[in-house]
């Protein structure tokens, strides 16, 4: 039997919640993050770790953070102890709750170690604490967030171009799962990203992955982008030029696609209840925001992001780096540990 393969957690950005919630999640869920580390930097993780238990009940102790130095010692950790693997040299600790270029560039670094590391198959999965946007772009970074940063990695490692590794975001929880066809854009730019092969791409996509998780074809509804889904083109002819043309296609291909549906009731029709498993399993939204309020209505504390079509999986919380209450203990993990949850769940491991 080959030998069990780590997980990677990455550190966030360290001026934002990540390093406490990851704390956190080594608290909390013990049994858990067995065989997991973070690719971070170990005073970061040990200031969160105090954060943490200056927040918690009187007396109560800050998990030990240990150093390692090779991913294959993550197993070799104690239970409630948080194993580090140091991304370059021991930084300068961030200010909670301040962009800064500085933090920008560690956080990506974690992200661009691990990514690679997945890629030459060291890992079985990377889960991703949040990154802050204008961090990133300060640090000089051309990417908007994980998902393009990942997408990147993956065509490099693969020496293919960036179209040709396409990827979608999913955003999931326990009673609903969104595709985007855009993600980090405006929605002046979104609306021009609704092309047939975009479409057409993300459903296949959707379709592809969700088989492999769910062991059989998933049932897609398709939102359309404009209200009522165009209303038979009184309120846009996106829906009657683009969307349906590309359902029909990827019906043709065996998907079991259908819609578009108003965008005011398909996530209603596809929300898992006790006893209703809904009518899609997964919802193909339009853009970034269409797709995501409705999951994170629901429960943005049991939101999951994964992100389909790498040759790698990655899960991450559905929140971003909380900045307002970073270096107070208090951030909620339960959107972590249900990512890395999820990222067993597709390894197996």
């Amino acid at each position: 039997m080959a030998a069990a393969k780590p997980i990677a957690i990455t550190l966030g950005d360290p001026a934002g919640i990540g390093p406490e919630i990851i704390v956190k999640l080594f608290r909390d869920a013990p049994e858990l993050a067995r065989g997991c580390f973070v690719a971070g930097d170990v005073g970061a993780l040990r200031r969160a770790a105090q954060w943490v238990a200056g927040a918690g009940t009187p007396g109560e102790l800050a998990l030990p953070v240990a150093r390692i130095d090779a991913v294959a010692q993550a197993f070799d950790v104690p239970v409630r102890c948080v194993p580090v693997l140091q991304m370059g040299p021991d930084a300068e600790p961030a200010s909670a709750g301040v962009v800064s270029a500085a933090a920008g560039r560690l956080a990506a670094d974690c992200v661009l170690w691990s990514a690679r590391a997945a890629l030459r198959g060291e890992l079985a999965a990377v889960v991703t604490a949040p990154l802050h946007k204008e961090a990133l772009s300060a640090a000089g970074l051309p990417y908007p967030g994980h998902t393009e940063l990942l997408q990147a990695e993956a065509a490099a490692h693969a020496g293919v171009p960036i179209d040709a590794m396409p990827v979608r975001m999913m955003l999931a929880n326990h009673e609903l799962r969104t595709v985007l066809v855009s993600i980090h854009m405006s929605l002046r730019s979104a609306i021009d990203a609704v092309t047939f092969d975009g479409v057409l791409q993300t459903l296949r996509i959707t379709h592809e992955a969700l088989s492999r998780s769910l062991g059989r074809a998933p049932r897609i509804g398709v939102a359309g982008l404009n209200p009522h889904a165009g209303e038979g083109g009184l309120f846009g002819r996106e829906e009657l030029d683009v969307i349906i043309p590309a359902i029909e296609a990827a019906r043709g291909e065996g998907i079991d696609a259908h819609g578009p549906y108003a965008p005011d009731t398909v996530f209603m029709r596809a929300r898992a209840k006790p006893g209703d498993s809904g009518e899609f399993d997964v919802v193909v939204a339009m853009y970034h925001d269409q797709g995501l309020i409705p999951v994170k209505y629901l429960g943005v504390e049991e939101g999951v992001n994964v992100t389909l079509g790498l040759p790698l999986v990655r899960t991450s919380p559905d929140h971003g780096t909380a900045f307002d209450i970073a270096g107070t203990g208090r951030a909620d993990p339960r959107s972590l540990i249900e990512a890395l949850r999820v990222a067993r769940q597709l390894t197996g491991a």
